[in-house]
């Protein structure tokens, strides 16, 4: 069968999850979930109820940089599993780090605890690493790498929280790296927008 990836649009995991299955150029089927009202046959599936989640032949892939590597690792036209081991120690960092900061500001009044002036520092501050590793324009030298298509959509999930002020903060070349991102092909034909899947649809084929 064709694997079937349940998705949504505007979550950075299953953004990066289509964006390397777009690289890859492997076929999946792909439907739209709708977060307040998920459908039977996605719960059914996802043993997290999270997406993306990717159904297989071979079994259930729920982790979002599972699916990447499973993408990948069938077919790499742009060599981006051609990395550096330290774009390994990178994606933890913003998974983990990272991605609790820019939850802890985007979401600041679920988390009366937390500043989220502080969190934005400890993001930003996490960001500004990067700027010496930038001096290619990407991560790892000329052109994008695992890393870079694993982290930039948790950078553009942040950025866009208030971006005005991201820009006028953001290191030179950590704004450049997200711009550029921001503004190719490659996001555009991930982020179309579609109408959330329900049983008894047609097939809608990705990419």
């Amino acid at each position: 069968m064709t694997p079937i990836l349940y998705s949504f649009r505007r979550c950075p995991y299953a953004i990066r999850a289509r964006l390397a299955i777009a690289s890859a150029g492997v076929t999946v089927e792909l439907r739209e979930i709708l977060l307040r009202d998920k459908a039977p046959a996605f719960l059914d599936a996802s043993p997290s109820a999270t997406v993306p989640c990717l159904v297989t032949d071979d079994g259930v892939v729920d982790e979002s940089f599972d699916i990447m590597r499973w993408a990948l690792e069938q077919s790499d036209p742009e060599g981006l599993l051609d990395m550096a081991e330290a774009g390994f120690d990178l994606i933890e960092r913003f998974d983990g780090p990272f991605k609790s900061a820019l939850d802890l500001t985007k979401y600041a009044v679920r988390h009366p605890g937390s500043d989220p002036e502080q969190t934005r520092a400890e993001a930003m501050a996490i960001l500004a690493e990067l700027e010496g590793q930038l001096s290619s324009g990407w991560l790892f030298g000329s052109r994008p790498s695992l890393a870079d298509l694993a982290i930039l959509p948790f950078v553009r999930q942040f950025a866009m929280i208030k971006k005005p002020r991201f820009d006028a903060e953001a290191t030179p070349r950590v704004s450049a790296w997200l711009e550029t991102f921001l503004a190719s092909d490659r996001l555009a034909s991930v982020m179309q927008k579609r109408a959330p899947w329900v049983e008894g649809d047609a097939p809608v084929f990705f990419p």
